[in-house]
């Protein structure tokens, strides 16, 4: 059994940024994560000499997310605006043809990171000691004991005096034992907190020119009919590699990537024609199929569905438990931005531990 003062589980955005806040602090902490890979829902994928990267997760951010903009600054990582063009294809009923409609000007642009949202990712990994980080580990129960609190997974166990989850709420409450059971006030709010991104089904084709941009077109498209609900160009910082980036809707998530594809060329044909036969690549990422992120719920839940709650901001089993992530976030729950402000959270309760009677082993 491995023993540490502080256990972090997961190793997203706000794993990641509790860990990088903490060592700041000179605190001790070891991180343990499910998956093979570092980013929970941040996953870019590709990223050579033909591909620009593909994000399958957490992509944009707007000016009001000072903290994560802040952050990027810190690190030194480059972004960009989110190119939308004047206009947009809009698709209001399937009895209809769709529209080319002018875009109000924005006031609000949203951004994208240089290199791709898991730039951020390895900016902070490679700022941690590799040896506290633990890939593969799948928490599977979390037991309090006298002096703190055993974490048991399939590969081993650990023991530490405090427990820092990151996982969705509802998440934790459906794959982790906990014992003692938490309140049933708690209980019963994690049953009914919604996971964000855990429906969508995200997909990039990859084009040799941005044929989106020539004259009485557009790459941005919304769709109330469907299957593809939102596009976007997807192209790289450089704009010399090109790519859309759309969101399916979640209804087609049974569906396998062969039918899905072959449903959003079909859509896109009737706005661009036979061009979108010519993709270079296709991605896709079904989020409700990974299991690190997403269970089925148990009943149903709106989006953002008591994302934020106060009751999220609390220690649990008497003070050595503590519940964050991005959906926990008091502002803007969800996004990069709640993951950071999450993280910042439980750096300043841990330092306020750390000048009382709870002390941490130092660096």
């Amino acid at each position: 059994m491995k023993r540490c003062d502080i256990l972090i589980i997961g190793g997203g955005l706000t794993g990641l940024m509790v860990k990088y806040l903490l060592r700041k602090a000179s605190i001790k902490s070891i991180l343990v994560e499910g998956r093979e890979r570092l980013g929970g829902r941040i996953y870019t994928t590709l990223s050579d000499a033909k591909n620009p990267p593909l994000e399958m997760g957490a992509t944009w951010w707007g000016p009001k997310h000072i903290q994560l903009k802040a952050l990027l600054e810190k690190l030194d990582i480059p972004i960009f605006p989110q190119r939308l063009g004047q206009k947009a294809i809009y698709e209001p009923i399937s009895t209809s043809p769709f529209q080319l409609v002018t875009l109000p000007e924005e006031d609000q642009p949203s951004f994208r990171i240089s290199g791709g949202t898991s730039t951020l990712i390895r900016a902070l990994a490679s700022a941690l000691p590799a040896t506290e980080i633990d890939l593969g580990t799948h928490v599977t129960g979390i037991y309090e004991t006298e002096d703190g609190l055993r974490v048991a997974c399939k590969n081993g166990d650990y023991h530490a005096r405090l427990v820092v989850s990151t996982l969705p709420p509802y998440l934790l409450k459906k794959s982790v034992n906990i014992n003692p059971p938490l309140p049933e006030k708690l209980s019963g709010l994690m049953e009914q907190t919604h996971t964000w991104m855990g429906e969508s089904i995200k997909f990039g084709l990859v084009y040799d020119r941005p044929f989106w941009r020539e004259a009485h077109t557009s790459g941005t498209v919304f769709s109330n009919v469907g299957p593809v609900t939102e596009l976007y160009d997807h192209s790289d910082f450089e704009d010399d590699r090109y790519a859309l980036k759309g969101f399916m809707s979640s209804s087609f998530y049974t569906l396998t990537e062969t039918e899905r594809r072959t449903r959003i060329l079909r859509q896109l044909r009737a706005y661009y024609g036979e061009v979108v036969d010519a993709y270079l690549t296709y991605r896709e990422k079904a989020w409700a199929g990974d299991s690190f992120t997403y269970v089925p719920y148990s009943m149903p839940v709106f989006p953002h569905q008591n994302n934020g709650n106060t009751q999220y901001q609390k220690a649990w089993l008497n003070g050595k438990l503590l519940i964050a992530g991005s959906e926990t976030a008091p502002q803007y729950p969800g996004y990069m931005e709640g993951a950071v402000q999450s993280a910042q959270w439980v750096a300043e309760f841990v330092e306020t531990l750390s000048f009382d009677s709870f002390k941490f082993t130092k660096d």
